[in-house]
């Protein structure tokens, strides 16, 4: 098919909905924006559908998706599978009780927090976002849901950037990590 003499491609697979915007948020990165994702239709169903194939077949009881863009995906998939959903927080951001878990940043420290009743042993999680870097976010949110007694599932992420140790830093402590894309060298 053409327009005004150029021809369209439709985009055949999810990396091709993410938007690439260079110098943000500071100079040098190149930021993997999956808003774009997230704003088309068949594009977004894509990437849920292909985030929850491999675990279809699995015995899930929540899904835990992560501050922001985590909660999308996660809820997505939690209604696909038919499965609970759990936000993990920024600390600060949940009313009630909650476990609070400290994690180092590039240039700091952050604490994820969950909610104390969020999960019950034996609970099999599946925890989701959209960007595996260097694994510190993701890392946390397993010790939060495992302090509460929760057997992780698997997590699932749409972009890994290898080349930052998060995959690594996951598998190490014995988890299985999918994604849909990966950006090597960024």
């Amino acid at each position: 098919m053409t327009t005004n003499g150029a021809q369209s491609r439709s985009p055949r697979n999810v990396r091709d909905y993410i938007r690439t915007i260079a110098d943000f948020p500071r100079e040098g990165i190149l930021f993997r924006d999956v808003t774009t994702l997230f704003a088309d239709a068949r594009g977004f169903r894509m990437c849920v559908d292909q985030l929850l194939t491999p675990y279809a077949a699995e015995p899930i009881d929540k899904v835990v998706g992560l501050e922001a863009r985590g909660f999308v995906l996660g809820g997505a998939v939690a209604h696909q599978l038919t499965v609970g959903f759990v936000p993990i927080r920024k600390k600060g951001k949940l009313p009630g009780g909650v476990l609070s878990e400290a994690y180092v940043l590039e240039y700091g420290e952050a604490v994820m927090e969950i909610h104390d009743d969020a999960l019950k042993a034996g609970d099999r999680v599946l925890i989701v976002d959209d960007l595996l870097a260097t694994g510190g976010t993701a890392a946390a949110a397993v010790r939060l849901c495992e302090r509460l007694g929760a057997r992780i599932v698997g997590c699932a992420f749409v972009i890994d950037l290898p080349d930052l140790g998060g995959r690594a830093l996951l598998e190490g402590l014995g988890h299985e990590v999918f994604a849909l894309t990966e950006f090597a060298g960024d």
